[in-house]
């Protein structure tokens, strides 16, 4: 008899679509899909998303997906999503209304009203946190009938697992940290009564990577899939996009080259300076617990676009020349603010003087965003997270051997190359880690 091998599946929810991946025990891919997802509905600072699309693309998926592997094989399925993401459902998991999505940013007033309370270090600031989400929805009447809040990922798992009603709902480190869960003391804090919410609208909060339940009888029917298959928790699809680039180890660092210019690394403790937009996040992998440690500037790639078409930008590439500085002072922003390393509203790109020749204009502001990333891991070093050994990249950029090598002569460390950055694949990774052995 052919030996039988477990199979991990990791789905990622973000706000263009939905992808599954599913992979071995060698961690090497053996199937992946994606279905679309319509965008979310728009009405000024207003955002929001019919969650059935997410259980319907869920669904596309997972048909997909077990059409090319043998779905009585699969041990685990773990779910990331988009952090801050909320919805509010009744005691069987239907939802209430719309989900307000992590760029919605209505929840002004109650903002502030958790920034008069809450202590600096929470991550459940600012009108786009789940948390003045959920003040919003309470203080607007839209929570009477509600027996849960749920994050994007909490939902799709709670579905997979028939924890309604039941069980509840149970989300995770990552997912919950904007709800306002301290997850250095793995409690819902004290402060959040002075809120005056329903506490038991709050999820159960465990590691991601915990194992949670197995899936229904009537899904695991529905998919051909063993029903002993069990259901893990997840994370946010940032942390899941770290996880799938390989980076494990204290110091070892992910650098995300996209529209925006994010950086983090793995640190033993986590360090918290919201006046410089630090934060930490925990990191759990092979039942470790560790701290992802960094922030995210409003530079990056957007800025580029502003000046160039893609076109345009491939085209002069190949004419960078990294050995050769062009002394050209740039802080690149597509407009007024930053966030980090510099936590300044006001503060103002610098672009100028223009040369007349484009190719020396594109690698000022390539060296004006890499000396930004290089500023921004020496701040983070002086907080107390450790330099980084080594810099993964993620995003259009890491395709960029020229920026690559203007950012390695300014980081002074190694630059590895990843061969993984899917969300999903993540994921998948988290389904492993206590999902190994083959349902029977």
């Amino acid at each position: 008899m052919k030996p039988t091998r477990p199979i991990f599946i990791g789905i990622d929810l973000g706000t263009s679509g939905c992808r599954a991946i599913a992979i071995n025990e060698k961690d090497n891919i053996i199937g992946e899909v994606s279905v679309a997802l319509p965008p979310p509905q728009r009405n000024g600072t207003h955002v929001e998303q019919d969650p059935a699309l997410w259980w319907t693309a869920v669904c596309h998926c997972l048909d997909q997906l077990t059409a090319t592997i043998d779905p009585q094989q699969v041990a685990a399925i773990a779910v990331d999503g988009t952090s801050a993401t909320l919805l509010l459902t009744n005691e069987h998991g239907t939802p209430l209304g719309p989900a307000l999505m992590y760029n919605d940013a209505r929840a002004i007033t109650q903002a502030a009203a958790i920034a008069d309370i809450a202590p600096p270090n929470t991550a459940a600031q600012g009108p786009g946190s789940a948390l003045a989400k959920l003040l919003w929805l309470t203080e607007n009447g839209l929570a009477a009938k509600a027996r849960h809040a749920c994050h994007q990922a909490d939902w799709i798992a709670a579905t997979l697992s028939g924890h309604f009603p039941a069980k509840g709902v149970i989300s995770d480190y990552n997912n919950a940290l904007k709800l306002g869960f301290d997850a250095l003391q793995k409690i819902w804090p004290d402060w959040l009564n002075k809120l005056n919410l329903p506490m038991d609208l709050f999820p159960e909060v465990v590691a991601p990577g915990t194992i949670i339940g197995t899936i229904t009888k009537d899904i695991a029917r529905r998919f051909t899939l063993s029903e002993n298959t069990r259901i893990v928790a997840g994370t946010t699809d940032s942390t899941a996009s770290f996880l799938a680039t390989g980076a494990d180890n204290i110091g070892e660092a992910v650098t995300a080259l996209g529209s925006t210019l994010v950086v983090k690394v793995i640190s033993k403790q986590p360090v918290f300076a919201p006046q410089y937009g630090v934060y930490s996040q925990p990191l759990v992998s092979n039942k470790q617990i560790r701290w992802l440690v960094g922030g995210a500037s409003n530079s990056g790639g957007s800025v580029l676009k502003q000046y160039f078409t893609l076109k345009q930008l491939r085209e002069m590439t190949p004419q960078l020349q990294p050995d050769i500085p062009t002394k050209l002072d740039y802080y690149p922003l597509p407009a007024r603010g930053e966030r980090f390393p510099v936590n300044d509203p006001q503060f103002s790109a610098r672009l100028e003087p223009r040369p007349t020749d484009d190719v020396v204009f594109f690698q000022g502001m390539l060296e004006g965003i890499a000396r930004i990333e290089a500023k921004a891991y020496r701040l983070l070093a002086e907080l107390g997270a450790p330099y980084p050994l080594s810099v993964r990249t993620t995003g259009g950029g890491a395709q960029n051997a020229a920026w690559t090598a203007l950012r390695k002569n300014l980081l002074k460390t190694e630059i590895q190359a990843v061969q993984h950055t899917e969300a999903a694949f993540g994921a998948a990774l988290l389904a492993k880690i206590n999902g190994k052995k083959i349902p029977i």
